[in-house]
């Protein structure tokens, strides 16, 4: 069964509140972004959103199989346009992984700025 690596930032990382998505996937690592992004709380959610000056964001890896993916996406409303799925580039020990994150596509305009961490 093929399998893809995310990069999770808010809430479904461990304990988060929608972390029952992750049900059946499995926990790779923690682990930080490079300094590319912010995240901004969309209210209930934070939103990680591409930024000059970026900080590292804090989260985890996971290894996710196809039927996975397909409920986060639906989730993280793809076709909708609210997140887009990308390669996500990530800090050391990682960075020679191909991981994939969902990056905020909407405005963060007047949204509180959240630091490295949800």
């Amino acid at each position: 069964m093929e399998t893809r690596l995310l990069f999770l930032y808010g809430t479904l990382k461990r304990g988060g509140s929608n972390h029952v998505y992750m049900r059946g996937q499995r926990f790779v690592a923690e682990a930080s972004t490079a300094a590319h992004y912010r995240l901004h709380d969309m209210g209930g959610y934070p939103g990680m959103v591409s930024a000059e000056d970026g900080l590292s964001i804090t989260g985890e890896i996971w290894e996710v199989d196809a039927e996975g993916l397909a409920r986060l996406d639906e989730l993280e409303d793809i076709e909708g346009g609210e997140y887009a799925r990308e390669v996500i580039p990530l800090l050391p020990p990682h960075e020679g992984l191909r991981v994939e994150g969902y990056r905020y596509l909407r405005s963060v305009q007047g949204r509180p700025d959240l630091g490295r961490m949800w």
